[in-house]
């Protein structure tokens, strides 16, 4: 403990900027100026972050590497170089989701800072915590000790669509960022303050993303005169059919555990059923009471599908040839994608819809018993006394799994303490981050990996 204690004295005074200015200071000013840099994806734009972080990292005098997945989609990655132990990687995603302005309380790209919060889209997802990452980063480059390893920050575009133009496309093209790497930290989990603890969820694993286009084709006409079939009547037969039949659960050993530790600060209604949810999920009624609880803890039981796109005539008065509809489908990780979709094709085929799979990514589950979660556990139980580590399972997915696939134990994990309410904003309206949580969080995110790369 006094190693752990001494490491992150010594690496937060390092962290002190030419102008006198603390890291954490700095990282805020930082955050400010990269929430203006318009990143919206789509059409992306990343390019533009990468300029941003580029600067930061010439000014340092630490080099780097970028390229363009395609034109404005722009990556970037740098590396400290360490001793033999695998490297260890700071991923972040530099995209960020949409924002209508004439639903916010500020411009969505203002960086204002209010009430003790910095207002825009990215400060939760995820420009914050790649502002974290950015501190720890160059921390450890002026703290100029050696490491035990190498330390890579990669600055990825099109998480938010995919990632098939940042982590997906740099793992494909540029194989050589992630070779030696061991361990990685990227979004996906922080603390989580509730009125009864303060838990930090730590994302182990993730729901894989299976996103299909049902497809109907059957004879055109006159609105007028409906025929017994129709392309648009096979897509809702298919829709209904699904609708109708949710998949039935199963609990997969990730969610087991992390339902158990949700049973030790759960309420008298739902201690029971979270200590043994396997048991609680087969009584009547339980999921439908669990849905209705929370739609995050109820999608971890089950394979889940939620229909969002549909599109059939241009004319009301046409009965189109084709009609298609897309479904975001979420896969428990235990299984590869190709089983569940030839469970749904076989549930629906006597509508005639043919399924095309548009997206899906492969299932990993990254192992706790690493040096990089025991410093998250250490640090946590130092710097928040009474607090209390989370392995979880997220029913969103990030870029984790890509370098899951890669055999690189990866964890989401961002060290900043959010309260309950301040997570609806994520993809949502006036999505904010408080200043000086963000500013500990950025020493806390220090000290883990410091925990680390110096042990």
């Amino acid at each position: 403990m006094l190693r752990r204690l001494a490491t992150f004295l010594f690496l937060a005074g390092c962290g002190v900027s030419a102008y006198g200015q603390s890291i954490e200071d700095e990282a805020l000013d930082w955050l400010q100026s990269f929430v203006q840099i318009d990143t919206i994806n789509p059409p992306g734009n990343e390019s533009r972050a990468v300029e941003f972080i580029a600067a930061i990292l010439e000014a340092e005098g630490i080099p780097f590497e970028t390229a363009e997945s395609a034109p404005g989609r722009g990556n970037l990655w740098a590396r400290l170089e360490g001793g033999d132990e695998p490297a260890l990687i700071m991923l972040q995603h530099t995209d960020v989701v949409p924002a209508d302005r004439d639903y916010w309380t500020t411009d969505p790209l203002s960086g204002e800072i209010r009430d003790g919060y910095l207002w825009g889209r990215g400060t939760l997802d995820m420009k914050g915590t790649g502002i974290s990452q950015l501190a720890t980063f160059i921390s450890l480059h002026r703290a100029g000790a050696p490491l035990n390893r190498d330390v890579v920050l990669v600055a990825s575009a099109d998480e938010e669509a995919g990632g098939l133009y940042g982590a997906g496309w740099l793992v494909e093209h540029h194989p050589e960022i992630f070779a030696d790497a061991g361990l990685l930290i990227n979004e996906g989990g922080n603390g989580e303050q509730s009125a009864k603890e303060l838990i930090f969820n730590v994302e182990v694993t993730q729901k894989v993303p299976v996103w299909l286009r049902l497809v109907g084709v059957d004879t055109p006409g006159h609105g007028s005169m409906p025929n017994a079939t129709s392309s648009v009547t096979r897509i809702v037969d298919a829709l209904s059919i699904l609708r109708a039949n949710p998949f039935p659960a199963r609990i997969v050993p990730a969610v087991d555990t992390m339902f158990q530790s949700l049973s030790l600060s759960a309420s008298p209604e739902w201690e029971e059923a979270y200590s043994n949810i396997a048991g609680a999920v087969r009584e009547p009624g339980f999921l439908e009471k669990l849905q209705q609880h929370s739609a995050f803890l109820h999608a971890l039981t089950r394979d889940t599908c939620s229909m969002t796109r549909f599109e059939a005539s241009n004319k009301i008065n046409v009965v189109p040839p084709e009609a298609w509809a897309e479904i975001d489908c979420r896969i428990l990780p235990d299984r590869p994608s190709e089983v569940f979709v030839a469970e749904l094709r076989e549930m629906i085929k006597d509508t005639g819809v043919e399924v095309e799979v548009i997206m899906a990514f492969t299932p990993a589950v990254s192992d706790t018993n690493t040096l990089l979660y025991r410093a998250i556990e250490n640090v946590t139980a130092e710097r928040y006394p009474g607090s209390r580590v989370m392995p979880s399972v997220a029913s969103g997915f990030t870029d984790s799994h890509f370098t899951r696939d890669l055999g690189i134990a990866s964890y989401g994990f961002d060290p900043i303490v959010v309260p309950e309410a301040e997570f609806s904003r994520i993809h949502g309206n006036d999505e904010r981050v408080n200043v000086e949580a963000f500013k500990r969080g950025v020493i806390d995110h220090l000290a883990i990996i410091g925990a680390v790369v110096y042990e």
